[in-house]
């Protein structure tokens, strides 16, 4: 009775730190004005192997309705028709040029170093990184300029809105946020007087090019497969502001389009963080199992299975209701597909095994693939 009463506790600090980090959430603003003069903003695209995925997103890029700007993209060594979209793209609009990716180095991480190219040739005062795969509203630059400036951001990251269209993409996709916004005292990190590190995913990344450029840019986190993590720990250790915001009014992304791709991304990054803290991670999995996955299993147990007394069964329905209404809000917030949260206990032990799954190829020295590049053990690159 204890154990399920500590559990109804801690889910209950989850929520309140879930509402604390709603209410401390910037949006960019849609009725945003364009300071003058509008400074110039190079948006910065990273390809490799893109084809399904770059036409569209360079057509958001070039309805946006902020003045100055240019799109930069690199194909890094693709062997699909990338780079023949991009070009075709680029005779029709000047703002848009196709830059060709030099070898990886050996200490370099593929992103990293497609990025650190790009940034090499950037014009604009502003830099902003955006993947291949993601999706821009025509108010997009201009709001999150305004709201950069506004906060007096080194780094600005956060969280667009993830697309799902597969089954397997709606059950599992959504958990992500689920998870980190529970956890994450992003409301507490926000207001700290000391510069820490927020949630950096590196789907947006928006700099001011002198910041990124005085804590050393993609090069001061070259060898690291995880590079957002990292960019966030770096850009905070130098004293800048690193904020993240709701981009799901401006910006969406449809990565991961099948369970391969899912197991496969997630992995790549769980590895990273293996490499950081073993016995960390394991500790991760073992409460998120206990929070998470352990109280569908009493329910269960007790309904069906077992005699408990009322109460008992009172503090498990409690348990479920609290993580539904979680999944609630988060879906509502980012316009998750209704269906993920009914799916819960699958989705999650997806994440639980692939954990597990990526520790034991980290223990073993076993390596993981990213983007068809093998990072094993004699590699640099964590």
């Amino acid at each position: 009775m204890i154990y399920q009463i500590v559990i109804a506790g801690i889910l209950v600090i989850i929520l309140i730190n879930l509402i604390l980090n709603f209410r401390n959430l910037r949006t960019p603003d849609r009725n945003a004005k364009v300071p003058r003069p509008a400074p110039l903003i190079s948006v910065l695209v990273p390809a490799r192997n893109e084809e399904e995925n770059i036409r569209a997103c360079l057509e958001s890029l070039q309805k946006q309705d902020y003045p100055n700007y240019e799109i930069l993209v690199l194909d890094d060594n693709s062997t699909d028709a990338t780079a023949a979209i991009v070009n075709e793209m680029a005779s029709g609009d000047e703002r848009i040029t196709l830059h060709f990716g030099e070898p990886l180095p050996d200490d370099w991480a593929g992103k990293c170093f497609a990025c650190h190219q790009l940034a090499q040739k950037a014009r604009g005062d502003w830099f902003l990184f955006v993947d291949a795969d993601t999706r821009h509203e025509p108010h997009m630059l201009r709001s999150v300029l305004a709201l950069a400036m506004e906060l007096k951001t080194s780094l600005l990251s956060g969280f667009p809105r993830q697309l799902a269209t597969s089954f397997a993409q709606k059950v599992i996709i959504p958990v992500f946020y689920f998870i980190l916004l529970g956890w994450l005292p992003l409301w507490w990190l926000h207001r700290s007087k000391t510069p820490k590190p927020s949630m950096a995913i590196g789907q947006f990344f928006f700099f001011s090019a002198d910041e990124y450029r005085r804590f050393g840019g993609y090069e001061a986190v070259k060898s690291k497969i995880v590079e957002d993590v990292w960019m966030g720990m770096e850009v905070s250790k130098h004293g800048g502001r690193h904020i993240a915001v709701d981009l799901s009014t401006v910006t969406s992304c449809h990565m991961y389009r099948d369970i391969g791709a899912m197991w496969s991304g997630l992995g790549k990054s769980i590895y990273s963080l293996a490499a950081m803290s073993p016995l960390g991670l394991l500790a991760v999995v073992v409460v998120a199992y206990f929070l998470y996955a352990a109280p569908f299993y009493w329910f269960w147990n007790v309904f069906f299975t077992a005699s408990e007394p009322l109460l008992w069964r009172g503090i498990i329905v409690t348990q479920i209701c609290l993580m539904f209404f979680m999944r609630w809000l988060v879906d509502s917030r980012f316009r998750g597909p209704a269906i993920s949260m009914w799916f819960q206990p699958i989705g999650l032990m997806f994440y639980l095994i692939n954990v597990m799954y990526s520790w034991w190829r980290w223990m073993a020295g076993a390596g993981v693939t990213w983007k068809e590049r093998f990072y094993g053990k004699e590699s640099t690159v964590e």
